[in-house]
């Protein structure tokens, strides 16, 4: 049975930008997965003590920013698992509960550099496959990549989630950035001010 290739972009999305739904979309054009999931984390392991907006209102962005691709997915999968969230429970409750998909990592060459760091990392690595992004400010070097590990060799993206933030506080334009139902939607909660 050919199974659907499900990549997994894992990420706070608080707010989910442009540059997000922009890598999707190229992995979908290159033909490096059937669909990508938007996994929205309640709590990423290395990010604990960070202030997040509330997860609800994190997936509610998420799925107006990817309601016109269908092969884009708002996933809250890991709201229902213990946190804080691991990868490795995470890929081992997807697999169980969907055996009709190969579920890949899509990561930033940032997070690759660290994977070191990820818990049960070694599993990870000797089981599933990934498509790394570049990064500003990481050197990783696609030709030292593993078999097992695609280099998505995209544009720089020179935002984040945080910048846009910071950005929305201080009343300053994020319409380049921002789905204009994202944008609608952060006005109408008043979120970031």
């Amino acid at each position: 049975m050919n199974k659907k290739r499900t990549a997994l972009f894992g990420g706070s999305f608080d707010p989910i930008h442009n540059g997000h739904t922009s890598l999707a979309a190229q992995v979908l054009d290159n033909g490096l997965a059937n669909e990508v999931w938007f996994m929205v984390s309640p709590m990423n392991p290395h990010k604990q003590g960070a202030r997040l907006t509330n997860e609800k209102q994190r997936l509610d962005m998420v799925r107006l920013a990817t309601q016109n691709e269908p092969r884009f997915v708002a996933c809250d999968f890991e709201f229902h698992l213990p946190r804080p969230s691991y990868t490795i429970n995470t890929l081992n409750a997807l697999e169980k509960k969907y055996p009709d998909r190969e579920f890949l990592l899509l990561i930033g060459a940032d997070n690759w550099e660290k994977i070191d760091k990820w818990y049960s990392y070694e599993a990870i690595l000797s089981r599933f496959s990934f498509i790394v992004y570049p990064r500003e400010g990481s050197a990783v070097e696609p030709s030292t990549l593993p078999g097992n590990v695609q280099w998505l060799a995209s544009s720089l993206y020179n935002i984040s989630s945080t910048e846009l933030r910071r950005s929305i506080a201080e009343g300053d334009s994020t319409a380049e950035w921002l789905n204009p139902k994202v944008k609608d939607y952060i006005v109408a909660n008043k979120l970031y001010i």
